[in-house]
This record gives structure tokens, C-alpha cells and sequence, in this order.
């Protein structure tokens, strides 16, 4: 596909940004099916944070098309294909993944109502309702404010400006993938749809890297892309999880075991490489350290936060003091990732753990110096849960910059888990 000729030719005004209810992660809808067995009644808020503040998202982006596009969304519903996918397919070796009682609530879901405020150069966006329908507004809403943003700086560019634009954008990734090539029995997933460039440029990136990879292609986190280009799904589950379970716990005692009560849900209903332990939400190593012993016999890690190789090194010495071999465990690096840390990365722990990554921002969003005053960049946008039934939700990570919450709420979480000193690291994206 030429993308920029469409793209000059359409002014995008032909392509709406979100296709399908299935265009967003698949951790999404496996978190879903969990949410619906265990917590349906729960109430949670859910909004966007602009942690790059100085990108005035409402300068850039018109309000009306905002909510063109958002009510666009809500009025989009699970196809039959769609449902064929989802009900059929085999996903990490299991079929029928998801249950015929959360399939039929999925075949007739709708998104519930946004809440969109315009204050001094940003959007408040928020989204309320039970939590196994707020929480499906995360990705798209992220999806269209970054593609949103993009259409405002293309716009503004000429024919021949675009041609050459995407024409060094494609050069990039291919000599990204190109040095990738080299690394023996590499394992990478695309995990970019929250924060692309656009749907036709993630396509496209799933594209470059199916033919560059090959095998070491391990699939896209983008369940429509998945299906269209017939790739893997790939995904687990998130920190919206013992974010939510931590903000209903009623004591001190609920909320230090909040996060293996979320495991424990998990495993009841997943089994091989689903079970994957993301740890950091509050803390890596105070989560290890008292973790019970039946996690360590789970796949692997996924390691968000942080310095990456440290926590690598935490779930080696965790896994050996349990009896354990790293070796046959699974390191997922997923935490703002590009060439250089994923060749050292995967260096540095061959032959030690199986490695994975999941390849994010700087796979389809990376127009870095690309256009005039550097308008297409990539910047950290994200969409939380921020309360659950009335109580705020908190994030500690191992990334002060990236602590949410109230203040007070912070300092107790802190003192529960046990978090010592934490080394402040900068956030890419």
C-alpha cells in the first residue's frame, strides 16, 4: 500500500482510526474474560494522562473530530468473522480460549459513554462504568489520540513531503529489522497499538517484520492485525489488574496479598505461557521476595519498568533460591525498546533465560526528526484505572516517573510493600 499517497489523496477522512472492537491488545480481552468471571459488578474510572505535557493535544487536535471519532467507536460491534476468530481460533496452543458466556456478552457489547473536557491545552477524557466494559476504551482512546495527532501534523505537509516522509519512516525499519536479522534465534512481538503512528502504519510494520523475521516474528499484540495477516496474537495480562485488586482490598493485610489473589484468579483459568508474572506494579524485588512458592513454577516474567537487565538478574536469583533453572524460564522485556537495547538484552542473557520482546513504540511510532520541528515524535500518553468503586487506584513501578496516585495513597502502598530507594530512570514512551 502506498500509505502517503492515501494519505494525501483521502486526507484520512475515509479511513476511521478504530475498525473493529478487536483492534486493540489481546491482553485486553483476556484480562476482559477474567474481569467478567470474577468481578463483574465492579465499578472503575478509567483516564487518559498525558505525561509529555508539553505536546498541547488540544491545540493539535480538533475537538469535533475527536468525538467523531470516539462516537465512531461506540458505535462499532463484534463481527461474525470477528466472533468466528475469537470463538475458533487457537491461541497459545488452547482452543476456544474464550467462553461461549463471554463471548455471547462480547457479541452484543457496546462501549459505554466517554466524559470529554476540553482544560487549557489538553483533554480530559475519562470513561466510567463496570470494569469489563470501561476497561475496552483504553487502547482505541490512546489509538486515536495518537493518530489523531498525526493527522494534524501530515495535514499540514505536501505531496511529495509525504512521499518522502514515509519513504525514510520505511528505510528506518528495515534497517532496524535488517540488524535484528543478525541475532540467533531472536523472538520479537510487535506490541505498538496503543501508541502507533496509525492503523496502516502498524499494519504495514507487522508486514516488514513477518518477511524480515521470519520465525524470529513472534506475532502482534493487535488482535485485528493478528487475524488479518494471520500472525499470532500475543499478550498476557497488564497492571490494570493488582491495580484495581489493590484498591478494593478493605486492610494493610488485603492489600499486600492483592497482587497473588490476581495470580491466583489467573492461573485458576490459564495455564502454560499465559502464565507470566508481571511483577512490578508495585515493586519487582518486594514482589519476588514474598511471593508464594507455587509462582515460581509459572512460564516467565515480563519485565515494564525499570532497568531492565536488573530485574532480569532479580528473577534469576528469585527462580535459582526456589529451585528453579532460569534456563527453561521466559524473560519478556517489554519497557522502551529499540535496536540497540534488545541486541544487548539479548546478548547479555543467552543461554542464561529464553528471552521475548515485546517491541512497542519505536517499532510503529518512530518518525523521530522525520518531520518539521520534529512535530511526529513519539511521546508517553497513557490510560489508567484510576479509581474502583470509589477508592483511587496507585501505581508504585519500579520507575518512580512512573508512580500514580494520590500522594497519601503512594506513601501507604510504599510502606505495605516495602519499597526501599528507587532509581528514577527516564520514560521514552
Amino acid at each position: 500500500m502506498d500509505i502517503a499517497t492515501r494519505v494525501y489523496n483521502h486526507r484520512w477522512k475515509m479511513d476511521p482510526i478504530i475498525r473493529s472492537l478487536i483492534d486493540t491488545d489481546f491482553y485486553k480481552l483476556l484480562m476482559c474474560q477474567s474481569v467478567f468471571s470474577n468481578h463483574p459488578q465492579t465499578q472503575v474510572t478509567f483516564s487518559l494522562i498525558n505525561r509529555a505535557t508539553h505536546i498541547p493535544l488540544a491545540k493539535l487536535i480538533d475537538e469535533g473530530e475527536l468525538r467523531e471519532q470516539l462516537d465512531h467507536i461506540r458505535a462499532l460491534s463484534l463481527s461474525r468473522g470477528e466472533s468466528t476468530f475469537l470463538r475458533g481460533n487457537t491461541f497459545y496452543g488452547k482452543r476456544q480460549m474464550f467462553r461461549p458466556d463471554f463471548m455471547e456478552w462480547f457479541e452484543n457489547f457496546r462501549l459505554p459513554p466517554y466524559h470529554l473536557e476540553r482544560v487549557g491545552d489538553q483533554y480530559e477524557l475519562t470513561f466510567q462504568g463496570t470494569w469489563c466494559e470501561a476497561m475496552l476504551w483504553e487502547i482505541p482512546a490512546l489509538a486515536v489520540l495518537m493518530e489523531l495527532r498525526s493527522r494534524a501534523v501530515l495535514g499540514r505537509m505536501k505531496r511529495f513531503e509525504l512521499q518522502v516522509l514515509y519513504a525514510r519512516a520505511m528505510t528506518r525499519v528495515w534497517e532496524k529489522i535488517e540488524q535484528l536479522q543478525a541475532l540467533e534465534n531472536v523472538r520479537i512481538a510487535d506490541f505498538g497499538t496503543r501508541r502507533r503512528h496509525s492503523f496502516l502504519w502498524q499494519d504495514w510494520c507487522v508486514q516488514a517484520m513477518t518477511e524480515g523475521l521470519g520465525a524470529g516474528f513472534a506475532g502482534t499484540s493487535n488482535c485485528l492485525i493478528a487475524m488479518r495477516r494471520e500472525v499470532e496474537a500475543i499478550g498476557t495480562n497488564a497492571h490494570e489488574l493488582p491495580m484495581v485488586y489493590a484498591a478494593l482490598a478493605k486492610n494493610d493485610a488485603e492489600l499486600a496479598d492483592s497482587p497473588y489473589q490476581v495470580l491466583a484468579d489467573w492461573q485458576a483459568e490459564h495455564s502454560g505461557n499465559l502464565r507470566i508474572i508481571l511483577p512490578d506494579t508495585f515493586g519487582t524485588e518486594g514482589f519476588l521476595s514474598r511471593a508464594p512458592d507455587w509462582l515460581s513454577d509459572w512460564t516467565g516474567i515480563r519485565i515494564d519498568s525499570g532497568d531492565p537487565a536488573a530485574a532480569a538478574e532479580i528473577a534469576i536469583r528469585w527462580w535459582k533460591d526456589r529451585g528453579q533453572d532460569p534456563r527453561e524460564k521466559l524473560v519478556i522485556f517489554s519497557d522502551g525498546l529499540d535496536v540497540a537495547r534488545i541486541k544487548d538484552l539479548h546478548s547479555r542473557f543467552a543461554g542464561r533465560v529464553k528471552t521475548s520482546f515485546g517491541w512497542g513504540t519505536l517499532l510503529t511510532n518512530d518518525f523521530r526528526n522525520l518531520a518539521p520541528d520534529d512535530g511526529l515524535a513519539p511521546f508517553s500518553l497513557v490510560c489508567k484505572a484510576v479509581s474502583a468503586n470509589g477508592r483511587p487506584t496507585v501505581k508504585l513501578s519500579d520507575n518512580p516517573h512512573k508512580a500514580m496516585g494520590p500522594k497519601e495513597e503512594i506513601q501507604r502502598y510504599k510502606r505495605v510493600f516495602e519499597v526501599g530507594p528507587q532509581v528514577a530512570q527516564d520514560v521514552v514512551v
